[in-house]
């Protein structure tokens, strides 16, 4: 299946100093906003306290809300979990001394009041700040993880210089979509972290399907040059890319939308990874291999000395 029905002859190599320079630009405004701003932890990696209680009806946000600024709890957290009337409440961390057990007890109180019927706890956790340190920690070992084993798959696969553009475009990606995190203070939680892998796969299975034709496309074309090389590749994968692209984001878009607060920066996470992932294949990764000098002599396999010779007696 097709969404471009012709294949398209646009020259996308002509203009990738405009969008080198765009890149650029977008990368240090997002390394700035990490620097002053930071990211907004959520509970699992500052620590404080989870409850999670049910109401006899559906439960009223606001009014929830305002019961818990009644208590001096203003800076709670509150969410829709499952059903309408399921709830989830995160507390930062409180002053020493005070508990979860009477944090939730307090809540309890605070919930019950001018509700008919009973409001049931389900849960409580805590989360401590030695656990958010530890998170935090092999949250970014992940990513590193993830970086190596994608410049080795990809050596391994190809090509050392497509190694290097594959690697460059995946933190070119991460450091974009988590600099949009910052500068938005989207709550970075462990859902925004599987988010930011998510991304990493999805931009890295974009790019090698590039790289892809890109290889294939050298032994091919021998008389053409390597950006006219890397730019037909690109034009012929297009059609491809907007249709996977496209569908994902009409699916993250939905879940945006219609999935609750809960997930929210998990799909907004996805939704911004996919759009810079999409336009970091075709303008950071196929440039990054051309600034580095990738030549057909770095694909096309020579044939063994001694390979034609007639074996006949």
């Amino acid at each position: 299946m097709r969404l471009l029905k012709d294949k398209t002859h646009i020259d996308f190599i002509a203009k990738d100093r405009i969008f080198f320079t765009l890149s650029v630009v977008l990368l240090i405004a997002s390394v700035v906003s990490l620097a002053t701003r930071g990211l907004n932890f959520g509970l699992d990696f500052t620590g404080g306290t989870l409850i999670e209680v049910s109401f006899p009806q559906a439960a009223n946000i606001e009014q929830v809300r305002s019961d818990l600024e009644s208590v001096n709890l203003g800076d709670a957290v509150v969410q829709t979990f499952g059903a309408a009337n399921d709830l989830i409440v995160r507390i930062p961390p409180r002053e020493a001394g005070s508990s979860s057990a009477e944090i939730s007890t307090v809540v309890l109180n605070a919930l019950q009041k001018g509700v008919e019927g009973e409001v049931t706890m389900r849960r409580v956790e805590f989360v401590g700040p030695q656990v958010g340190d530890e998170l935090t920690e092999q949250g970014i070992l992940a990513v590193i993880y993830a970086l190596v084993g994608i410049f080795l798959y990809v050596m391994i696969r190809f090509q050392w210089r497509f190694s290097v553009g594959a690697v460059v475009a995946t933190v070119h990606d991460i450091v974009i979509t988590m600099g949009v995190i910052s500068a938005l203070a989207v709550e970075f939680d462990l859902t925004v972290v599987a988010a930011i892998l998510a991304v990493i796969g999805y931009s890295l299975n974009d790019t090698i399907v590039v790289f892809d034709r890109i290889r294939e496309n050298f032994p091919k074309m021998r008389k053409s040059t390597p950006p006219q090389v890397v730019n037909s590749s690109i034009n012929e994968t297009l059609s491809r890319t907007l249709m996977t692209s496209g569908t994902t984001l009409l699916t993250l878009v939905a879940l945006f939308i219609f999935g609750g607060k809960i997930i929210h920066a998990f799909a907004f996470t996805l939704i911004v990874g996919i759009v810079v992932g999409t336009y970091s294949s075709i303008y950071v990764a196929s440039t990054s291999i051309l600034r580095l000098g990738v030549s057909k002599y770095d694909l096309v396999q020579v044939e063994k000395e001694g390979a034609a010779v007639d074996q006949r007696p």
